[in-house]
């Protein structure tokens, strides 16, 4: 039994029409009485003396109809209350994230948000993500969009939100200096690298080269994952990015995945300090995990 079957069964005892309430419902008259019959075997009890030309409550109908009511009547209340609540929340929130997860996640999070709280504004700031936490922890912004690293600050609270794979790309027409590296059999030794600078990503990168034993040849260590595509795109060397990122640049068609090479994924997740969660603003959006 739910809010709505029981909206339904009153409405039903008003209109003593399965057709009539079918169509205020926007529901389908077949549907309307299937519902009507799961409350009957709920009840173990029959609410509904129905023939061709009417729709009669019967006793044990009329014996649920003020609870009915009732329970409708509490549940307006509490949502409308709850309403009010969201409707009195008011201020700013910085959050922080990368372009890309600008576009990526954030939209979902906002849509949600901007729905409940409606007077909160988000002001976005957006940067190299390997500075998310750094920013969360010196009060900088009020909460961010990072990728987890092995070692978690304990003063942080993380809600996990998507895993993010990542990927080694190679120009898709590279050089000649560099297609003669990017054999069947790599010379990896070789090759030149572009790298993130820090962060999560350059963490999930040196598990990658120190599963390769490498002592890579750095060509440029970049800080913000979206200019690692357009390097390897223009030839500049092979590089390890987001999967996300490569997805959505404008330069991804540009490059080619080493499908063969497996890099570790990150996770990717909401972060504040773990001192402020219960404001009241922070705590609305992380409620909403």
């Amino acid at each position: 039994m739910n809010i709505k079957n029981l909206q339904l069964f009153l409405h039903l005892c008003d209109s003593k029409s399965f057709s009539q309430t079918a169509q205020a419902m926007h529901i389908s008259p077949s549907a309307l009485s299937r519902i009507i019959q799961r409350l009957e075997e709920d009840l173990d009890q029959t609410l509904f003396v129905r023939d061709n030309r009417s729709v009669e409550l019967t006793s044990a109908g009329k014996t649920l109809l003020p609870t009915a009511a009732l329970i409708c009547s509490s549940w307006q209340e509490v949502k409308a209350e709850l309403s009010n609540q969201h409707a009195k929340l008011q201020g700013k929130l910085k959050l922080f994230c990368s372009v890309t997860a600008s576009y990526s996640h954030l939209p979902n999070i906002l849509n949600r948000f901007r729905q409940l709280y409606p007077h909160i504004e988000i002001q976005l700031i957006t940067g190299d993500p390997a500075q998310a936490i750094e920013k969360v922890m010196q009060d900088e912004v009020d909460i961010a969009i990072a990728a987890k690293p092995d070692a978690l600050p304990s003063k942080l609270t993380y809600i996990d939100l998507d895993q993010v794979s990542m990927s080694v790309i190679a120009p898709l027409l590279p050089p000649a200096s560099l297609q003669k590296h990017l054999t069947e059999q790599p010379d990896w030794g070789a090759l030149p690298y572009i790298l993130p600078e820090s962060g999560t990503a350059r963490e999930k990168a040196n598990r990658w080269l120190k599963s390769k034993k490498l002592d890579p040849n750095i060509y440029a260590q970049v800080g913000g994952h979206e200019a690692i595509v357009s390097m390897v795109a223009l030839g500049c060397g092979i590089g390890i990015a987001p999967d996300v990122v490569i997805d959505n640049s404008p330069m991804g068609n540009k490059i080619k995945r080493l499908e063969k090479e497996k890099v570790e994924p990150m996770n990717l997740g909401l972060c504040c300090k773990q001192s402020r969660q219960q404001e009241p603003l922070l705590n609305a959006l992380l409620e909403l995990f």
